[in-house]
């Protein structure tokens, strides 16, 4: 039976699905991130696989677009030799009226293992947890503006990397918070991990207002947001899930939140920077920025591999009973 209290967990607190790093105990995330420190050996390998997931079929489900998440997942499941099926959305049943739980149901009906789901409904991963078949895990890639923790969880393998401790460190996450599902899943995932200061930095339109009830330091001044700051993680602006006058232009935010060289000297002189990608550059960061030497965006999508390989093999050894 599925814990009540957390549909994540089962019984003995194991790890059965990931659909969100919040209310996840602080050792299940460690678990999480050593795990991933030993695949990353595998990806430097000339033969880069392990049996793990032999025989097991994965499902990649994306109602949303997806470049890294996406292609990041299909080769974290075939490095741990899962059988990795693509579902095509804008061709499969869905298109003609199929609800998301027939779709499911169906996908099941054919010995189905793992989902890897990325939805713009927030809530959807959940659902698919509660109604597929006992054998049957669930990995949220990302629903709606709610969550997105892997993303979150190879961002906290990404500062454990280069920062070693996560207690001391000061981290502001700048930019379009309110739709931000990385920005959540990120803060989360630091709280648990004993992070003393996070900050949320951006506009007051994209600030959601509550962010001071989880501890988080709230900043409408980019200057005053990243100094002293060890890591910065910049986002994108989500223009696709914004309505109205939220922005004045993509200028008006670059001159007052995006990331150059000039704001980035407030920072410590070892900040690293990182991004979850796709970068818009010239709107919420310099291309020197993105491109220097304090940037670590691109090793982020290496260690996201190693997390997705962590995540799946976690949850594929653990049974929901």
């Amino acid at each position: 039976m599925l814990s009540r209290r957390n549909p994540q967990l089962n019984a003995h607190g194991e790890l059965i699905h990931l659909l969100s790093i919040e209310g996840l105990p602080k050792a299940v995330l460690t678990q999480i991130l050593d795990t991933a420190g030993t695949f990353l050996s595998v990806n430097e390998r000339d033969v880069k696989k392990v049996p793990l997931l032999r025989g097991k079929s994965v499902f990649n489900l994306f109602f949303e677009n997806s470049t890294r998440t996406r292609t990041t997942f299909e080769i974290a499941a075939k490095r741990l030799s899962a059988d990795v099926i693509n579902l095509d959305i804008a061709r499969s049943s869905t298109a003609k009226g199929e609800s998301l739980l027939d779709t499911i149901a169906n996908l099941s009906a054919m010995q189905a293992d793992l989902f890897v789901v990325r939805h713009s409904e927030s809530g959807a991963p959940y659902l698919i947890a509660q109604h597929c078949a006992p054998h049957v895990h669930v990995v949220n890639a990302g629903d709606g503006r709610h969550a997105h923790p892997t993303q979150g969880l190879l961002d906290m393998y990404t500062i454990r990397h280069f920062k070693h401790d996560f207690t001391g460190l000061t981290v502001a996450i700048v930019g379009d918070i309110v739709h931000s599902r990385v920005a959540r899943s990120d803060i989360h995932a630091l709280a648990t991990l004993g992070v003393p200061e996070i900050r949320a930095v951006g506009p007051k339109t994209l600030v959601p207002g509550d962010l001071r009830e989880m501890g988080v330091r709230v900043c409408h001044d980019m200057a005053e947001g990243i100094r002293d700051a060890d890591v910065i993680i910049m986002l994108r602006l989500q223009n696709e899930r914004m309505s109205g006058a939220m922005l004045p232009s993509a200028g008006e935010f670059f001159k007052s939140f995006g990331l150059t060289p000039e704001k980035l000297a407030l920072a410590r002189p070892d900040a690293i920077v990182m991004h979850p990608g796709p970068i818009n550059r010239g709107v919420e960061i310099a291309s020197e920025v993105a491109d220097g030497a304090h940037s670590v965006i691109l090793p982020q999508v290496t260690f996201g591999i190693a997390v997705r390989m962590a995540v799946m093999s976690i949850i594929a050894g653990n049974e929901a009973t």
